[in-house]
């Protein structure tokens, strides 16, 4: 095997220098790309237990609302990605009434598992502890935690609509690849509204320390966006996210 190639192996999960038994691959990669494969499939098609992290939210003293779009399993999650964009009604105006006996809030922390449930297990509370934290000290009015199984990037429209939020954060499972199925990302929006296009949201991706992410430096690039969010009246693609020379070390 080329040496060149075998190095490189140290800076990347991808699946490079694999080495080759006669025409197929080595026994080894290919047990490994078959166990990827599986923890792939499991982290779309496994079921997010929203109750028990409903209750981790409350024990950390943070409120917390759980809501639920018109999907009814994971099999039609996939088949049916519209139905993950939208709340069901009572959800909906759950969360109008809330606006209507509460002060405004600047931004609302939203979850979902989306299509990786081991993400969201793994990961979703220490980010959301980490973000909560950043967004107080900020002096940030934060609305309650709104949680939602199979979801999509779309249904903090919703949400953020009818709280009213300046805002909208939602936490994501990512689909799953066969070198990462436990990737978080974070979708923000400015003036969140039903009919907004991924062009006007702000992503940060691949949050699953150790490899990816830290939770500390995803949460300081969101509220550096949320900051530069409301005090530009925007989001999207006319946001940059400028942060990245703030958290690098300092040269000599």
């Amino acid at each position: 095997m080329n040496e060149a190639w075998s190095n490189l192996r140290r800076f990347t999960q991808a699946r490079i220098a694999l080495g080759r038994a006669g025409h197929a691959l080595p026994t080894e990669a290919l047990l490994e790309f078959q166990l990827a494969h599986a923890l792939a499939r499991d982290a779309v098609h496994l079921p997010w237990d929203i109750e028990a992290f409903a209750a981790q939210v409350r024990a950390s003293g943070a409120d917390c609302l759980i809501l639920a779009t018109p999907v009814a399993d994971r099999s039609e999650y996939l088949r049916r990605p519209d139905l993950g964009r939208i709340l069901v009604a009572e959800s909906r105006e759950r969360l109008r009434h809330r606006a209507m006996a509460q002060a405004e809030i600047d931004v609302v922390p939203i979850i979902t598992n989306g299509l990786s449930s081991t993400a969201v297990e793994r990961h979703g509370m220490p980010l959301l502890q980490a973000v909560l934290a950043l967004y107080r000290s900020h002096g940030f009015r934060v609305g309650p935690v709104c949680l939602a199984a199979n979801g999509r990037v779309a249904l903090s429209d919703d949400i953020g609509s009818a709280l009213r939020a300046r805002v909208a954060v939602i936490v994501v499972g990512e689909r799953p690849g066969l070198s990462a199925a436990d990737s978080l990302g974070i979708y923000l929006t400015y003036a969140p509204r039903i009919g907004n296009t991924d062009a006007q949201r702000n992503c940060i991706s691949n949050i699953r320390p150790p490899e990816g992410l830290s939770y500390e430096i995803a949460a300081a690039k969101l509220v550096y966006l949320t900051e530069e969010a409301i005090r530009r009246q925007l989001s999207g693609v006319e946001l940059k996210d400028e942060l990245l020379p703030l958290l690098e070390p300092a040269g000599d």
